[in-house]
């Protein structure tokens, strides 16, 4: 579904937002910590964010503020677990499950 209605400002903050929350779900029990903890605070950025565009404060524009929690986000990259996605590439390639759910360098 399109929403032609919104600006290309207001569409890359919703966009930057939906970054900020969308995180892959582990691959394993034991990277939930991990992703909740990265979730969690990311959240927060996103909040904030939000808060800043609909409270006072000065209005700065919704392309500064999607700038703005990009920043934010950039400082939280999602690491520490292996998504279900890179562990099914893994297992693509061939590596076996234990292999393909240990987190490798980057991850």
């Amino acid at each position: 579904m399109s929403t032609p209605n919104l600006s290309e400002p207001v569409r890359d903050l919703l966009t930057a937002v939906l970054e900020a929350i969308d995180l892959q779900h582990p691959a394993t029990t034991g990277g939930a910590a991990a992703h909740d903890r990265l979730l969690a605070t990311r959240a927060v950025h996103a909040r904030i964010t939000l808060r800043n565009v609909l409270d006072a404060g000065p209005d700065m524009g919704p392309a500064w503020y999607a700038r703005y929690l990009r920043e934010r986000l950039a400082e939280h990259p999602v690491t520490g677990y292996v998504t279900v996605d890179q562990a099914n590439a893994a297992l693509a390639e061939g590596k076996t499950w234990s292999e393909a759910v240990t987190p490798g360098e980057g991850q």
